[in-house]
This record gives structure tokens, C-alpha cells and sequence, in this order.
């Protein structure tokens, strides 16, 4: 990823996130965290990828909300960051949070867990 692409993301982030917490009017959307992004090469598409506290009917739900307000967010979008050609927006859930947040809970049991003794396992000196 070029070092344009790189910064045009991540300004991209930081101005959908506003936009959805504060001018997105859509009830269907719950608490929406946008995680990262990824630009295309040629600037023309932006890959949205957020993070929906809830359940699974709560997630399809602000996920449809999210892509119906597209065309808003890429209107917004266009005003503000001042390119040729403004990025066609595309959200996703992000699952590498459900990945994580999965292993955060076993760390967590494991590190709850009574700690078995080592056994003992004397090693050949011979060698």
C-alpha cells in the first residue's frame, strides 16, 4: 500500500466514524465502531470495515442501515477530504474482532484455571 493510500484510509476512518456517530440518523444503527480501512489502488472504492456491539439481528440490522446511508457518507465525504473522484464506500463486519474478543475469553479462562502441577520428568543427563 502506497504511502497515499495509506493516509487517505485512514482520514477516511476518522471522517466516516464522525459522520456515523454524529450526523447518521438511521435508528437501525447500534454502536458502531469503524475498525479499519482499506483504499483500492486507484481510489476508487473504500473497503469500511466496523465492529457492531450486539447481537447478530442488531449487527444485520446497523450493517444494513450502514450500506442504505452510503450515499450520504460518500456525499459527506466528497465535501470534506476534496479529491477528483470520491471513493465508492462498501461496509463489512469486521471479524477479526469476534476472533480476538474469542481468544481475550479463553486467555482468560485459562488464566482462572487451578494450575496443574508439573509433572516430573527427569531428563537424561547421558546424553
Amino acid at each position: 500500500m502506497s504511502r497515499r493510500t495509506e493516509r487517505l484510509s485512514e482520514e477516511i476512518r476518522e471522517e466516516v466514524a464522525l459522520l456515523i456517530a454524529g450526523e447518521l440518523k438511521d435508528p437501525r444503527i447500534g454502536f458502531v465502531t469503524v475498525t479499519r480501512v482499506d483504499v483500492t489502488p486507484d481510489l476508487r472504492t473504500a473497503r469500511i470495515y466496523v465492529g457492531v456491539l450486539g447481537t447478530e439481528k442488531q449487527r444485520t440490522a446497523s450493517l444494513a442501515g450502514l450500506r442504505q446511508g452510503a450515499g450520504f457518507l460518500r456525499r459527506a465525504l466528497g465535501r470534506t477530504l476534496r479529491l477528483r473522484h470520491t471513493p465508492e464506500l462498501v461496509f463489512q463486519y469486521d471479524e477479526g474482532l469476534e476472533a480476538s474478543d474469542r481468544v481475550a475469553k479463553l486467555l482468560a479462562e485459562i488464566g482462572s484455571s487451578p494450575t496443574a502441577a508439573p509433572e516430573d520428568n527427569p531428563e537424561d543427563d547421558d546424553e
